[in-house]
């Protein structure tokens, strides 16, 4: 399965193919405004700018299933990351990333890109998924994993 094929909920309840980002290179991540990694988004929203006119995006996926850290509403947590971040990349609906109720969009990355040793499961925000222009998942970046030191493998997948 190619991820454009999937849809997925926005922020604000309406419903987005993945089909719209082909022809994009994506920066998939699951986020939280309450962890020790949230400062990145102030890097991904670096990479939205410096890369974003040459057919780039980060996606941003709030997440609450590590440590109880993304509680708020999906309307609360807009505000905060536009209060906080100013974010231009597009935020989703708050999903579940692992599990039964897992959101089929991070059940393909993980089944694309694994976990290593330790299994495909997600292990804490800020996991970070690379995906290509033609939809084929191409990498997978851990939450310790700055944008910032992701940025020279974003600017050789855009070409």
């Amino acid at each position: 399965m190619n991820i454009h094929s999937l849809s997925v909920r926005r922020n604000d309840g309406t419903v987005q193919s993945m089909g719209d980002y082909a022809g994009q290179v994506l920066l998939i991540v699951n986020t939280a405004s309450r962890c020790g990694f949230t400062p990145q988004y102030k890097g991904l929203q670096a990479l939205q700018e410096q890369y974003g006119p040459k057919g780039f995006s980060v996606l941003a996926f709030p997440c609450d299933q590590f440590g109880h850290q993304e509680p708020g509403t999906d309307a609360e947590i807009a505000k905060f990351c536009d209060t906080s971040y100013r974010i231009t990349f597009p935020l989703f609906a708050k999903i579940e990333v692992n599990g039964a109720k897992a959101d089929p969009l991070f059940n393909e990355l993980k089944a694309k890109k694994g976990g290593g040793l330790l299994g495909s499961a997600i292990k804490w925000n800020f996991t970070k998924f690379l995906v290509g222009r033609d939809g084929t998942v191409l990498d997978r970046f851990p939450p310790t994993t700055s944008p910032e030191a992701i940025a020279s493998t974003i600017a050789k997948t855009i070409g």
